[in-house]
This record gives structure tokens, sequence and C-alpha cells, in this order.
């Protein structure tokens, strides 16, 4: 059995307004009606796979068990990172976690927000390389490009790609982004594949790896899993021994250093959706180039990718050729499309304006569902609450607010001081400030309110919690 390990964290800054910091782009359904990390769930499972190893953020969590349940997907274990170091320790602390069960496991490790349509085939090229992997290989998997891509890292090959059956080959070395005429000539010389970061190999051989090429990791890991602690079906890894974890990739901290590298070529379609200009290729689009979706319009438009997230807003294009446009009911982002990879500078530009549109969403999800803030003013906020069935809110107070709840859709169990009762749709209900209260969904459908919040301050740090069943502070 090889179980997958899916990698879900990242900052989600390269596909900005629609990936953000509070919820990247795994989480969200960019191509089709599954998000990015439903699917990659599902490619990885079936015949052959175990359970999958999910390693994300603390903020993350639910909506990793929420997605993977809503796929039909049983979860294995979900380890939580304090924090983001990049790939390397995040693989070492799965390797680590398996070979307490089974030093001679294989696992695959793959990030959670690539897009590739043919899942047969990459089973099959995960078939290919399992005998490598099993006889100790480092296996990594990659794709035979279809044009001179600046954004990718590349694999040199021992020997030119030539037409015949997909085979194990070997990899002479990493090869990092080049520039635009590197990249050229290294696609012409078919001797190349661009690095997806998808990694195939034993337990024991990639601790191995560790232990030669980047020994400094191997304590501190142990350390945070050794202190871990159970947080409801989560282990957290302690973040006192990952913060002495060096922060690094596992290209820079293994990869590039192994000697025993082996690699499938795989040509049925790829892409990590690392920038728009990628979207655009990975969708459908017109006979003049043009990719639409959700609620926009293109008009005498070429080679563009024009999307609407919010039924609110109608996005026009007219005349428009070589253009990305994005628009989120919060935020807009209009770009040439040669400048796709430069959507990072927009996020970094709006962080330093502190303009909240950075890094989070108007929607923001919770364990027990989400809210969204539909008007913001001095003194006053209304906001929208969906609360899944059978959640709860916390029990909690305020110091600085009074809220008015108004149920629109289900049922909703109030409690209000010492008082408990239901509150159904179209009836509203007072809670004064400082009054300890809790919502809560017993039926079997979505709840939804309107909550009107008055005072001097209205920060989501005005929560004093007293019990909760997603153990927050």
């Amino acid at each position: 059995m090889i179980t997958p390990v899916l990698l879900s964290g990242g900052s989600g800054t390269r596909l900005w307004p629609l990936s953000r910091k509070s919820y990247p782009k795994q989480f969200t359904p960019l191509i089709g009606e599954e998000t990015l990390f439903q699917a990659s769930a599902r490619r990885l499972s079936g015949p052959g796979f175990a359970k999958p190893l999910v390693l994300t953020n603390s903020d993350f969590r639910f909506i990793v068990t929420e997605q993977l349940a809503a796929a039909g997907i049983d979860p294995g274990a979900v380890l939580i990172e304090p924090e983001g170091k990049n790939t390397a320790p995040a693989v070492l602390a799965a390797a680590l976690w398996l070979a307490r069960e089974n030093p001679e496991a294989l696992m695959l490790v793959a990030p959670s927000d690539h897009v590739v349509p043919n899942a047969p085939a990459f089973r099959a090229a995960v078939e290919l390389g399992r005998p490598a992997a099993l006889a100790g290989k480092l296996v990594t998997f990659g794709i035979a490009p279809d044009h001179a891509e600046t954004g990718y890292g590349y694999l040199e090959l021992a020997e030119c790609l030539d037409g015949a059956a997909p085979r194990v080959m070997d990899l002479l070395r990493f090869v990092e982004k080049p520039d635009l005429a590197r990249a050229e000539a290294m696609v012409a010389s078919g001797r190349h594949l661009w690095n997806a970061g998808i990694f195939l190999f034993s337990v024991a051989t990639i601790i191995a790896a560790f232990r030669t090429h980047a020994p400094d990791l191997m304590e501190p890991v142990s350390a945070s899993l050794d202190a871990a602690r159970p947080d409801l079906g989560f282990l957290r890894l302690d973040p006192a021994a990952w913060s002495r974890v060096r922060d690094i990739s596992i290209d820079y901290a293994v990869m590039e250093r192994a000697d025993n590298l082996a690699v499938v070529p795989y040509s049925a379609g790829w892409s990590d959706l690392g920038g728009w200009d990628a979207v655009w290729r990975a969708g459908e689009r017109d006979q003049n180039g043009v990719a639409t979706t959700g609620h926009a319009t293109a008009i005498d438009c070429t080679d563009s990718l024009l999307r609407s997230e919010d039924s609110r807003v109608e996005l026009v294009g007219l005349g428009l050729q070589n253009i990305i446009a994005v628009a989120m009911p919060d935020a807009v982002l209009v770009a040439d499309a040669s400048r796709a990879q430069d959507v990072k500078r927009v996020v970094t530009a709006l962080k330093a304006k502190h303009a909240r549109q950075a890094e989070s969403f108007p929607r923001d999800h919770r364990p027990w569902g989400w809210y969204e803030s539909l008007v913001l003013s001095e003194r006053f906020q209304v906001k929208r609450i969906v609360v899944h069935p059978g959640a709860a809110l916390s029990l909690q107070s305020h110091h600085h607010r009074a809220e008015h709840w108004i149920v629109v859709s289900g049922t909703a169990e109030v409690t209000i001081g010492t008082e408990v009762r239901l509150v159904t749709e179209n009836q509203s209900v007072y809670i004064p400030l400082g009054t300890v209260h809790r919502m809560k969904n017993p039926g079997k459908v979505p709840m939804v309110l309107i909550e009107v919040q008055t005072g001097a301050y209205l920060g989501e740090d005005d929560i004093i919690r007293y019990e909760d069943d997603y153990a927050r502070g």
C-alpha cells in the first residue's frame, strides 16, 4: 500500500484575489466542481492506496476534514504544523510518523493544489515508479514540457526522451527556474522535464537520506513528534521543538544532494496552477482563446481570462487582448497576461498599505460553518452566518458589543444567559452586551441567520470563550 502524503499549506499569493493566505487555492474549485484538494485526495485513493496523511496548519485543519468528508474519503492522520517551514520538515515529519507503524512503507508526497486531469494515467505512472522506490530509489515525477516555462524548476535526464513507452529513467540533476532563453534551450534539448514536486520513496529510504544530507533536521522534527499532542482527532506537532527546525525545501535539503535518484516522465496533463496564465491554459477557452467563468462576459476579446466569483458583480470585457481580469466581492485584479508571475507583488503592495484584502476574504470559514461581513461601518456591522447541521458556536460573551440575531433559514438553538430556546425562521433575539450566549444548529440542514452587531468595538478578538467544541482558546 502507498500512503499519500498531501501537503496543504501555502500562502496563496500567485492566484490573488481568489486565493489568499486565509483560504488558499487548494480549497477552491478553480477547475471543475471539486476543489483542488479534493481532486488530489480522490486521485490518490482506491486500490493500492492507504488513507491519506495530511500536513496542514491549524487554520485549515477543519477545512481539510470537511472537504475530505464531502468527497467521501476517510482521512488518516492529520498533522498540524505550528508554522510553515517549507517542504523538507513536513516530509520528514510524515516519514517519521509512518515509520512508527511500518518503516518499509511507501509514501507518495504530493502538493494538494495541482491539476492532473487524467487520474488513471497518473496512478499508472505511480505504479511504474513503485519497483524503483521499493529498491531504494528516490523517485520523482517529471512533466514532459509543452512550452518554455520560466515559473518551474527542471529535471535534467541522463538521456533524451525517445517517445517510447514511459519508463523509469536516471536523473542527473535538478535545475533552478531558468530565464526564457535557457528554458527554450532546455525544452529543445529533449533531456529536461518540469519538476512537479511529487515524490515516491520508502519511509526508510527518505529517513536515511535526511540523516545523510540534512542531519540537522532529524532532532527537532523527531522531538516535535515525540512531544506532539492530540487535539480533536488531529496531532499538533510541538511548537517549541518545531521552532528550531530550519526552513528549507526537500529539493534543497535532500534531492539535489542525493545520488539514488530516478524519474518517471509523465505527459498526460499536469499543471500546478502557479499563476493565472496557468489557469487560462488549463481551462476551457472559446475559439478566440477567451476563458470566462462565473458572471463574466467577453465581447470582442482575445486570449484573455475573465472570471467573476460573485453573482452581484457582472464582469464585462470589451475589446481586451492578453488580459487577466478576476473579480471578487471585495477586490478586482486586472493584469497583462504576461505579468501573471508578478501577481504576488500585488499582495506585497496591499500588505504594505495594511489592506485587509491582501490576506483575508470577506467570507471567513470556521469549524462550525462560515460567516461573511455584509456591511461594516462605525459602531455597527451586519453579518450573514451559516452553521452546519449539528454544529455549534462557542459559549461566549463580548465586552464591547451587543448582538441581534434574525434567523432566515432553519432553526437555531439559542442560549442567552441561563435560558435556552429554539428560534425559527423570521424570529429574532437580542443579546445584551456582556451576556453569555451561544447558538447551535440542531437540525439536518444548514441554519442561516443575519447578525447585527452594535457597539464601540467590533473586532473578532472581542470574544471570551467559556466552552468550545473545537478546543479554541
